[in-house]
């Protein structure tokens, strides 16, 4: 071994690495992320693939998306329980990072099949705003994942279109 790469390994040692996995998502020209219901229709596309989501629980998704609002993966950030989800920011933003990624957006299921929001989620959301506005990865919207006809036909609810992302 050359002396370099045994003072690159030295440092190394004692160090631990997380190794991420983005849900893949085939490259395509006509899939463009840029309203609540393609993004929906996306996820519930690919959700099952993932080795991550937990239905039964609540969810926290993030999707990466490139410049020209065409994901480059996604990711479920977190799980929680049956009625509770912890978001942390900075988790959220690395995978962005991460994937180079021009853009995010947030969404998170409810078990209850209710879309409705909380004041938790749309505190996150404010907070995922500020936090993206300073690293300027856009937060282009929230999405509640729930079932059709409980408390929405489209059995999800944009924080967008309800308002939340208004200056």
């Amino acid at each position: 071994m050359s002396k370099p790469f045994k003072s690159w390994m030295s440092k190394l040692q004692g160090s631990e690495f997380k190794v991420m996995r983005l849900g893949e998502c085939v490259p395509s020209n006509n899939v463009v992320l840029d309203n609540p219901e393609y993004v929906v229709r996306y996820l519930r596309e690919n959700l099952s693939t993932s080795l991550a989501y937990k239905p039964d629980v609540e969810n926290a998704i993030a999707i990466y998306l490139n410049v020209k609002r065409r994901p480059i993966g996604f990711e479920v950030v977190s799980n929680g329980s049956i009625d509770t989800l912890f978001v942390d920011v900075r988790t959220l933003f690395r995978g962005a990072i991460i994937a180079n990624a021009h853009a995010v957006i947030m969404a998170h299921n409810h078990p209850s099949g209710s879309a409705s929001p909380s004041e938790a989620d749309i505190k996150v959301t404010r907070n995922l705003i500020t936090a993206g506005t300073l690293l300027r990865i856009e937060l282009l919207d929230h999405i509640i994942l729930g079932q059709p006809g409980v408390d929405s036909q489209k059995g999800y609810i944009s924080l967008r279109e309800l308002g939340y992302f208004a200056a």
